[in-house]
Formats: C-alpha cells, sequence, structure tokens
C-alpha cells in the first residue's frame, strides 16, 4: 500500500506551525532525492499507530532549531541551551505531526514526542514506497519534515 500522506500535506502541515506560531516563513526546497544534514543536527518524532502506523520526522540545522526556540520561549538567541532546544523539537514534531494525523485514517493516535541531538551526519531519501518527505530553508538552517509508514490496516 501506498503511502497517505504527499508533499502538499507536508507543506501544510509545516507552515501551519512555522507561520502562523512563530511568524518564520519556511521556503520548500526543490526535492533532491536525497537531503544531507551534519552532524549536530535535532531530531524529533512522534510515533503514529492504529489504523495507520508509522513516524513523522522532523531533522533540523542547529540555527534553525536555536532560532525557533528563542522565538518559541520569547527570549534572546544566547541564552538558548541545549535542554531547551530538546523540549522545543519536541514541541515541534508534536504539532506538525498533529496536523500531518488529521489526513491519516481514523482511528489513529501519537506517541509522546521524542528529540535528540545526532551524533552523526544524515542523508536520506525525499521519497519512496513507504516515506514521504519535503525539505525546507530558512535564512537560520534547513528543516526536513518525513512521514514514514510502516503498516495500514486493512
Amino acid at each position: 500500500m501506498q503511502i497517505e500522506v504527499d508533499e502538499s500535506s507536508i507543506v501544510k502541515a509545516n507552515a501551519q506551525f512555522w507561520d502562523q506560531m512563530l511568524s518564520m516563513h519556511l521556503e520548500p526546497m526543490a526535492t533532491p532525492d536525497q537531503f544531507c544534514l551534519s552532524s549536530g543536527h535535532v531530531v524529533g518524532i512522534v510515533q503514529l499507530s492504529g489504523a495507520w502506523t508509522g513516524r513523522v520526522e522532523i531533522r533540523m540545522e542547529e540555527g534553525l532549531i536555536y532560532h525557533a526556540t528563542a522565538a518559541m520561549l520569547m527570549q534572546p538567541l544566547e541564552t538558548v541551551l541545549e535542554p531547551d532546544v530538546l523540549d522545543a523539537a519536541r514541541e515541534i514534531a508534536n504539532m506538525i505531526a498533529g496536523v500531518i494525523k488529521s489526513s491519516l485514517p481514523r482511528l489513529c493516535a501519537m506517541s509522546v514526542p521524542e528529540s535528540l541531538i545526532a551524533r552523526e551526519a544524515f542523508c536520506g531519501r525525499m521519497r519512496d514506497r513507504h516515506t514521504v518527505a519535503v525539505a525546507f530553508h530558512h535564512e537560520a538552517g534547513d528543516i526536513m519534515v518525513s512521514v514514514l509508514m510502516r503498516t495500514c490496516a486493512p
């Protein structure tokens, strides 16, 4: 079975968070075959289960997540700490996943979001039979939002 989310769903979910919540505009990038980030980028993950099983994953360059965290906390950039960034990554993943979840088959539950600092570089495919992803650019850095399908109930 094909994944049920397309690029436009991801663009909409991403814009709903960044534009409306933080007043930060991110431009969708031309879809390359692969998107790469260096080590030190931040990952946020939300698992989905039920009629649709998979996960929503965000991967952000360090500059972007620090700017987003400062905006979310309404504090100067230089005061943002790593635990703040990890909290913000969980919240960003949760908000984007919530919008994406609304377009998936019912009943579908979301896990508590997770986040981590990636110690290794990442290069991922933008689309295949089970994955669809969109990369976005902001002057502070890039982000990739991926939806990875595991299974669907008949």
